[in-house]
């Protein structure tokens, strides 16, 4: 029984409060039922598919609904229609959803497969076996390769590099590309790679039960009676990619779902739309609307039956036990089958259809098409569409989403003058584009063929040999802890723990001064093509608190110098005072390269006496090797020697953003859209973006910063940011409280705030933030702010915000990301939006519309989103009027037929009207019309306000839906009836027949319907014309044929109506009924559109009037020129979150092998250093014509 509910997910797992497991025991792990290795992220099983979901299609109200009304059509005393009318659309729209959303589901499972069935070497019974990945269970000993994923969460034992460490990559869980380095603890370490000393291994691991925590590992091992601490340094989680590293081996501690990935990623949900709920709230507001009809008329049956039904008995007499209460019990419930049109079951598979035809539009639109990756845009889900017109808050990812994971060395200031620019002849700015000619480092063998520069004048400089552009280039190829690998000659790679630091150290190999090799006491450089070896006598490391880093090296000449890198504030205040005019110069440039959203660093360096230094030297080591306050005295010496520094420039480093991204921010915030940044990376980083992305500005009023490390601490931040944003505001939020079907909700209201305000918070405050009694002041004080920026948040944290403003805003969220770290949020969210970039396909495959580019986001909202939201509207809007000016005539029929339950029109006319004469036209309305073209839509962000507010379609909607086909109803039975009633044909004979009366009503309603559906078409197609007029000819030619004497003769009783179109249609007073009936339906519509338009018009009306007056497409977009603007804040140099690689670069131990010696690659007449000599180089247009 147990293994049935477990399949179908119902068995509840015990609660773990410790983990304890043994290496190499698979008996004694499996005791404690520890999950395997197998992950499951599809909504079903084969068990649960059928009833979970028709129980999730069943939460439409309408579809439990239309199961009533077959069960009272069943029953043939009340049952007016036959059954199947009602059975088989219902079937036909419960079996169209199943088969889609079971469609969806087998992709899940199918991608599920691909990953359980990946292969990993295991070491079973002292052996290495292939197993696939859903094999592998809690205890398990496995060997890793190089670029191999991590199969579980593991304990690194041991590896193939020196002091056992690996390079990982975490792009997958923090969306960091960047390397992070793990090293196991030596008494693992020793085990190497020997298989029978890691088969014989059995220590056992106590350690702290799942969670979600990536930054954070308690635990400890015990081998042979001793035991070891444990922390995340040790950890290697799946989700992760070894890089770098020839091997390693690790030990399995939590396997499969249990693993901190998959305990991020959130549980999939059923998601629906904003107007689907809605919908469920009407459909209740009709059942109403119909009970009190059907009512009514009950009443007045039981009273006719009273007053009149005797007189009848004759001919109809009544059933035993029958009286008049009876009769009106009976009456009430044929009239629940015959109003039943107020909810069409043709409405929800008109919306599916339209649902589908708009998932097509995204799928087709060759604009969100990326050609570089061949990659469409796609819809995976076709029941979201109308949301994307809807979205007030936007979640996005950083890296990888507004970023393409990609640093570039841009432009640099050395010795006062500015390079990087590209100008023309006269001296003017020239834009750099794809076109613009680069700079050739052919000469440079070494050079790395990726990197990119466009100013010829740097690299002139650097090869006629100027002091301070090599001093420039000298410090950035020493002043780093990068890690460089050779595996064949000539062919370098650089391991940076920061992405900023490797494109410095690239940017400099470029420039002829190569950074080759490294020992722990040395540093081996290519400068112009001559080896030159510096002994490296001190790493002076980066932490948060210096924002600097310095290396104290000694040249082959025996000069000492310290050379130094950091924030420019930092390096200004330990500047010699020589340097005055210089940093002036410097801080012009710094400026420039910050108002252009650039990362910038100071560079400076000391020549250090002998003497000096030896003595600095010997207090160093004490202050290293201390016990207490080490890192408090090491920094003290470090101020020490970092002082009187010499200026040589700066750097300006740009974290490459994806193409188009602040333009997409900024016509997202002019729709009114907040976009809200959630990412693990460092807060300096995350800030960085926000102003190259234009959503942090100079120009707000204030960027609040909260980083509080307490409770308490973070809600006296929130508060002063809430307080100076809105001095009123009051200390309680302000409520909407609603209640609807037992449900209780509460809604924040939105605060009025003076002026354009940012907010950024690092994780461990958002945890705080997070808590119950603290969510509420982070709602408030975040959404009165334009920009939010949340750094260094876990997936779940991501998810948790989401949920946040979910539960207590009433708005539509988006969230957006590339990774597995952001599958949470978009599970999260109303809407997911997966972006298939560089970290793998997790989450497209959770999302509910992918594309390759942030930059298309824009185009789905404003053009796709604003379209499918428009048309829904139109759609239901139309449907609902249609159908209940159609029902309505039979309400006032039922007055003057004795509440018989009679039907108003033919039999056939009913059937018809929803399935043939009027699905097409509305169809076409739903999936053609557009208020303006798509140019004019990107160009007035502000037309996608409406959908955000839901004016297009609402409960106030709904209430004037209903008056106006109440109006229309009582036109089209009150007119022909009063037009009728005493008239004769043109011989003399009798015209007011109820067949004759009946083809009447329906002919004007039919007419009225179509003329509404033309006012309310914006955008003419043929298709629209040919479904309009097609649908009125189908209609004129079937009722000649079905009321014609042959069909009569061939089915007597199905067909009644014998002549009766060609007997009225050929009146001239019967057109004149349809035409007079027609003016006075639409009159009314005509005229309070033409008052609105010109007394209130809307955003919609004014776009559409431009439109009207420019006859024409917009004129594109002035190109603008990328501002250069001023900026006194300095966007930092992003350097690591953790310490460098200095204390592992100067340990004694080297990292990495040594590399054999090599032979000069450039002869040393070929160096401007080695020969004074004139150089004479070619100009740029013949390199040009010779490459």
């Amino acid at each position: 029984m147990g293994s049935v509910l477990s399949a179908c997910g119902l068995k509840k797992k015990k609660v773990q409060e410790e983990r304890h497991l043994r290496a190499n025991d698979r008996e004694f792990n499996c005791s404690f039922q520890y999950a395997n290795n197998s992950i499951k992220t599809s909504k079903y099983n084969i068990f649960t598919f059928l009833p979970l979901n028709l129980f999730e299609q069943f939460q439409r109200l309408a579809n439990a609904y239309f199961v009533f009304l077959l069960i009272l059509q069943l029953i043939p005393e009340i049952s007016s229609l036959s059954w199947f009318t009602t059975v088989v659309p219902l079937l036909l729209v419960l079996c169209i959803t199943l088969v889609k959303d079971g469609s969806d589901d087998f992709n899940r499972h199918k991608n599920d497969r691909q990953v359980n069935n990946r292969k990993v070497d295991v070491l079973i019974d002292g052996q290495l076996k292939n197993e696939k990945w859903m094999n592998v269970q809690v205890g398990d000993i496995i060997k890793l390769e190089n670029d191999q994923f991590v199969t579980a969460d593991l304990l690194l034992l041991s590896s193939s590099e020196p002091l056992n460490l690996v390079y990982i990559e975490t792009a997958e869980l923090d969306g960091e590309t960047n390397l992070k380095v793990k090293q196991a603890l030596t008494v693992t370490g020793d085990l190497g790679g020997n298989i029978d000393k890691l088969a014989s291994f059995n220590g056992e691991v106590r350690c702290e039960a799942p969670n979600n925590r990536l930054d954070k590992f308690t635990g400890t091992l015990t081998v042979q009676g001793e035991t070891f601490a444990l922390d995340n340094e040790r950890i290697l989680l799946r989700g992760c990619t070894l890089r770098n590293t020839e091997w390693c081996f690790g030990l399995v501690m939590f396997a499969g779902p249990d693993t901190k990935l998959m305990q991020n990623s959130g549980r999939s949900v059923f998601k629906r739309t904003s107007i689907d709920r809605l919908m469920n709230v009407l459909v209740l507001i009709i059942f109403g609307l119909l009970a009190f009809m059907c009512t009514i008329l009950a009443i007045g049956n039981g009273i006719w039956e009273y007053q009149q039904g005797s007189s009848f008995t004759a001919f109809l007499p009544r059933q035993n036990g029958a009286n008049a209460a009876f009769s009106g019990f009976l009456t009430f419930w044929s009239y629940v089958i015959i109003l039943n049109t107020v909810v069409p079951i043709s409405l929800y598979v008109s919306v599916e259809i339209l649902r589908l035809g708009n998932s097509f539009y995204i799928d087709w639109d060759r604009k969100m098409y990326h050609s570089k990756t061949d990659t469409p845009a796609q819809a995976r889900t076709t029941t979201l569409n109308e949301e994307l017109g809807q979205i007030k808050y936007i979640f996005s990812d950083k890296t990888g989403t507004l970023t393409q994971n990609i640093m570039t060395f841009n432009r640099c200031s050395i010795n006062g003058k500015s390079y990087g620019e590209v100008v023309d002849f006269s001296g003017q700015r020239v834009e750099i584009t794809e076109k613009t000619p680069k700079v050739d480092f052919s000469w440079n063998s070494l050079a790395d063929p990726k990197f990119c520069f466009h100013d010829h004048m740097l690299v002139e400089a650097v090869k006629q040999g100027s002091t301070e552009v090599q001093a420039f280039f000298r410090l950035l190829a020493l002043c780093h802890t990068v890690m460089p690998e050779e595996k064949t000659e000539g062919e370098l790679f650089y391991q940076a723990q920061s992405p900023d630091e490797g494109a410095l150290v690239t940017a400099a190999r470029n420039f002829g001064f190569v950074f080759r090799s490294r020992t722990p006491e040395t540093i081996s450089v290519v400068e112009m093509g001559v080896n030159v070896t510096y002994e490296l006598l001190a790493v002076l490391d980066f932490n948060n608190v210096r924002k600097r880093m310095s290396v104290i090296v000694r040249s082959p000449a025996g000069k000492l110098t310290l050379f130094c890198k950091g924030a420019d504030t930092i390096i200004y205040e330990r500047l010699h005072p020589s340097c005055s005019k210089l940093m002036e110069v410097t801080t012009e440039h710094l400026n420039e390269y910050a108002g252009e959203g650039l990362r910038t660093l100071a560079l400076a360096y000391k020549d250090l006496d002998e003497a000096e230094f030896e003595v600095w030297r010997e207090r160093h080591h004490e202050a290293s090797t201390a016990l207490d306050d080490r890192e408090e005295k090491l920094d003290a010496i470090y101020e020490e020697i970092e002082k009187d520094l010499v200026l040589i420039g700066a750097t300006a480093v740009e974290d490459k953003l994806q193409d188009g991204v602040p333009q997409t921010i900024e016509q997202l915030s002019k729709a009114d859209i907040k976009i809200w940044v959630l990412t693990g990376d460092k807060q300096e980083t995350a800030e960085n973006i926000g102003y190259s992305c234009n959503m942090l500005r100079e120009e707000m009023t204030e960027v609040f910063i909260i980083a509080a490390d307490t409770a308490e601490g973070v809600r006296e931040e929130l508060v002063n940011a809430r307080k100076k944003m809105s001095p009123g505001s009051p200390d309680e939020p302000l409520f909407v409280k609603r209640r609807f079907t037992g449900k209780k909700t509460q809604t924040v209201l939105d605060e009025k705030v003076d002026g354009e305000y940012g907010l950024v918070i690092n994780g461990h405050s958002l945890a705080h933030g997070l808590q119950k009694d603290l969510q509420l002041e982070l709602l408030r004080t975040a959404c009165m702010c334009q920009t939010v920026i949340c750094c260094r948040v876990t997936p779940l944290q991501k998810a948790q915000v989401v949920e946040l403003v979910k539960k207590y805003k009433k708005a539509v969220t988006l969230a957006i990301g590339d990774g597995a770290n952001d599958v949470s949020m978009i599970k999260a969210a109303h809407i997911g939006v997966g972006i298939s970039g560089q970290e793998g396909m997790q989450a497209v495959l959770s999302s509910d519309y992918s594309f390759a580019q942030f930059r298309y986001l824009q185009r789905l909202l404003l053009v796709h989103g604003r379209w499918s939201y428009l048309r829904m509207c139109k759609f239901l809007r139309y449907f609902f009027y249609k159908n209940f000016s159609f029902t309505f005539v039979h309400f006032w029929y039922g007055f003057f037929c004795g509440f018989s339950a009679q039907t108003m029109y033919d039999e056939w006319f009913i059937t018809m009207y929803n399935l043939v004469y009027t699905a097409l036209p509305v169809i076409g309305l739903s999936l053609f019309d557009q208020d303006v073209n798509d140019r004019w839509s990107l160009q007035y962000p502000q037309l996608y306000a409406p959908g955000q507010q839901s004016l297009y379609f609402s409960k106030m909607a709904f209430v004037r839906i209903l008056l106006h086909s109440c109006y229309n109803s009582l036109i089209l039975f009150f007119i022909p009836y009063a037009a009728m009633q005493d008239t004769v044909r043109d011989d003399g004979k009798d015209i007011a027949d109820y067949q004759s009366f009946a083809l009447l009503v329906q002919t004007c309603l039919l007419v009225v319907v179509n003329v509404q559906l033309g006012l309310d078409t914006h955008y003419w197609t043929a298709v629209n014309q040919f479904f309009l007029w097609g649908s009125l000819s189908v209609y004129f030619a079937v009722i000649f044929t079905l009321y014609s004497n042959g069909m009569f003769l061939i089915f007597t009783s199905s067909f009644p109506f014998i002549g009766t179109a060609r007997n009225s249609l050929n009146q001239p007073n019967v057109w004149l009924t349809i035409f007079m009936t027609t003016i006075l339906c639409v009159l009314p519509v005509v005229a309070f559109r033409f008052l609105l338009i010109q007394l209130r018009p809307t955003i919609n009306d004014k776009v559409r009037h431009k439109v009207r007056q420019a006859k024409a497409v917009p004129p594109p977009p002035p190109r603008r020129f990328p501002r250069r603007r001023i900026s006194t804040r300095r966007s930092g140099y992003a350097f690591s979150h953790a310490r460098g690689y200095g204390d592992l670069v100067t340990s004694g131990r080297f990292l990495r092998r040594p590399v054999k010696s090599r032979p000069t690659l450039f002869p040393l007449a070929e160096s401007p250093l080695a020969e004074n000599s004139p150089q004479i180089y070619r100009n740029i247009g013949e390199g040009e014509q010779s490459s």
